[in-house]
């Protein structure tokens, strides 16, 4: 089982977090992630572009001679494709290019990403502080904190969006962070570090996140004076008054 460092709101390292097995322990299966990632870049194509054809061009409404006789090629418009100036022949036209997966494929695809990062010691689980006013200064300290550099993803889990838009806006500031509300197997892949909330943990996993703190240290043991085991008290160290009195 993979554990990962829990960071408190403080920021400071409170313990670990044990991630479970059957999601955080899965050997990637890699052309089921390349499928996955596949559908992704498909899905955010904006498929605008678009050709004209020769019925589309303006112009070319006459035949620009006669059929026979001229000892020139046979052509009934100058905006045939071969023209200058003349339409596209099979140019692309406005289309989609998603296509879907089954939910069990996309499944499999993202425990193999978090698998991958987690076999990495890249996941780390947070309490997201709150933040009173947009901070830019405080999310780059709250980075530093936990450990986090390089590309950072930072999974909030599925809440009102109201509670944390200030925390969105101090790190959308930020051009190597994104904050999401889920993950998903492109941006898992894509950052070096995955920063889960408790709530967006619990919401993988179906369960409550049992945070283990660390043992405190053993304090350092007095030495006993010789002769404590036995009972032995040692005789009082004599002082120059004690001296005195002896004497007189």
């Amino acid at each position: 089982m993979s554990t990962a460092t829990y960071v408190d709101g403080e920021g400071a390292q409170a313990g670990t977090v044990s991630l479970p097995g059957e999601i955080f322990d899965v050997e990637p299966n890699v052309p089921v992630m390349h499928a996955v990632v596949k559908a992704h870049l498909a899905a955010i194509r904006a498929g605008t572009h678009s050709t004209k054809t020769r019925a589309e061009v303006r112009g070319g409404g006459r035949k620009p001679w006669r059929q026979k006789g001229t000892g020139r090629a046979r052509h009934g418009s100058i905006r045939e494709p071969q023209w200058v100036g003349g339409g596209v022949a099979h140019g692309p036209k406005p289309r989609d290019y998603a296509f879907s997966l089954t939910k069990k494929t996309r499944s499999l695809a993202l425990k193999g990403a978090l698998s991958d990062r987690a076999r990495e010691g890249s996941i780390v689980v947070v309490d997201l502080p709150a933040f009173e006013a947009p901070k830019t200064k405080r999310a780059v300290e709250l980075l530093e904190r936990w450990g986090a550099s390089g590309k950072v993803l930072i999974v909030t889990g599925q809440r009102d969006p109201a509670e944390h838009i200030d925390t969105w806006k101090s790190f959308r500031n930020l051009p190597y962070v994104l904050m999401v509300q889920v993950p998903t197997t492109y941006r898992v892949l894509a950052a070096d570090v995955v920063v889960l909330t408790r709530e967006a943990l619990a919401q993988i996993t179906k369960a409550d996140v049992a945070v283990e703190t660390a043992a405190p240290a053993p304090e350092a043991a007095v030495e006993a004076p010789p002769g404590a085991e036995a009972g032995i008290v040692p005789a009082a160290e004599s002082s120059p008054a004690r001296e005195e009195g002896e004497a007189e």
